[in-house]
């Protein structure tokens, strides 16, 4: 591989004059990357296990994603949803080819979908009840991350991100996850809808059980709400399965989805089964970026190779294979290790104390992975990362756990 090209500017002092303060950013400023590394901008190599927060599923600069934006840049970018364009079309038919019978909305990120979801939640209300106004609260779980705009929020019970823009949207209700009688005891007559993420991300990687995505199935069925599942972080792959429900065998009635699905570039989609797709009607939702021919090259080059190269597979065997590995460090340091939570390629190692000086420590080491939760190192490499990269990634934390352990 050719060294990488150093890039030496003030960047900090940049971000320190023009960047607003809205994160805590590392100490690190990244210039370029090759499949599951990154570099800095003083020539040092990182393993990329924060994959942009799951959005790198093909890693960096796949030649495939690459040439597919390279070639579609030339041709055709933007063109507004006023008029079709080929590749908006194929992308809709393929993700309904894994999602079953439905009907696709493109937006441009996971906020935006969830946002989608909840209006479509309000349409099947009005639909319910007969009303507008008397049919709309969504039941969702505690410790849920949904997105910052004002719905993603107010379905977000989580002081760090409604705090300070309180009043917040109306309408929700908030049950334990995997506790179906604590869902169940909130339904009444003004509900519409559930809405959970099969894998929980920010709030600890920690996933939905089958029984419990089966038993909302049927609570939904029973009070006619719609079933709506979050896929924005554990979908396209991460978890093994295109879509992570698909391990349990529930079906849903609609499903927000993006990071992953653009392989890095923007984009996000709503996926509803007909019969609620049809709520949706000409003015009462849009997106002027949301599809546009070049986001939707980029996504059909992801999903190519996922499907070429047999990921879906790989993740899989290479996800419940790591998972052992990781789980074995739970045994050699019970004093810091307290479980191992996920599935594929999206795990959680669940510490006794806060996560950020073990991140901090693996970034020394070079690997890069974000938090979860309150104490939680997320685990998200990049759907093509190998048995060997998932090895040197336990090794590294093995090492960091060794120093704390005699430190």
């Amino acid at each position: 591989m050719n060294q990488p090209t150093i890039v030496r500017t003030n960047t900090a002092e940049l971000y320190d004059a023009y960047v607003m303060k809205s994160y805590n950013r590392a100490p690190l400023t990244l210039v370029r990357g090759q499949g599951v590394s990154v570099w800095d901008d003083t020539g040092r190599e990182f393993l990329d296990f924060a994959s942009g927060v799951a959005v790198n599923a093909l890693g960096h600069c796949h030649p495939v994603w690459v040439e597919a934006i390279r070639r579609q840049a030339g041709e055709l970018i933007h063109t507004s949803n006023l008029y079709r364009n080929p590749n908006q079309g194929e992308l809709a038919r393929r993700l309904v080819q894994q999602a079953g019978p439905g009907r696709v909305f493109f937006c441009n990120s996971g906020a935006e979908a969830n946002e989608g979801l909840l209006k479509l939640a309000r349409l099947h209300g009005i639909r319910k009840s007969g009303e507008e106004g008397k049919c709309y609260k969504v039941i969702c779980a505690k410790m849920a991350f949904h997105g910052r705009t004002f719905g993603g929020m107010s379905a977000t019970p989580q002081e760090k991100v409604q705090k300070g823009f309180r009043p917040l949207l109306s309408g929700f209700a908030f049950g334990e996850l995997n506790n179906l009688q604590s869902f169940a005891d909130l339904v009444d007559e003004s509900t519409a809808a559930i809405f959970v993420e099969t894998i929980q991300g920010e709030g600890g990687v920690t996933p939905c059980t089958d029984e419990f995505l089966w038993g909302l199935r049927q609570l939904c069925d029973k009070h006619n709400l719609l079933l709506m599942l979050d896929e924005v972080q554990c979908g396209i792959g991460r978890a093994g399965t295109f879509f992570a429900f698909q391990h349990s065998g529930v079906r849903a009635d609609a499903i927000g989805m993006a990071k992953g699905l653009g392989g890095g570039y923007p984009i996000g989609a709503i996926w509803a089964a007909e019969k609620h797709a049809e709520l949706f009607t000409p003015g009462s939702h849009g997106s002027t970026f949301g599809g546009t021919p070049l986001a939707c090259a980029a996504s059909l080059a992801v999903l190519d190779v996922i499907e070429r190269d047999k990921l879906l597979q790989k993740v899989q065997t290479n996800g419940a294979a790591w998972k052992g590995l990781l789980e074995k460090l739970v045994t050699e340091f019970p004093k810091q290790v307290k479980t191992v939570t996920g599935r594929g390629y999206m795990l959680g190692l669940v510490l006794h104390s806060e996560p950020g000086p073990y991140v901090a420590a693996l970034r020394d080491g070079g690997l890069l992975c974000p938090v979860a939760g309150g104490n939680t190192v997320r685990l998200l490499p990049p759907l093509i990362a190998t048995m060997e990269n998932l090895n040197q990634a336990t090794e590294i934390i093995r090492g960091v756990l060794k120093k704390k352990e005699t430190a």
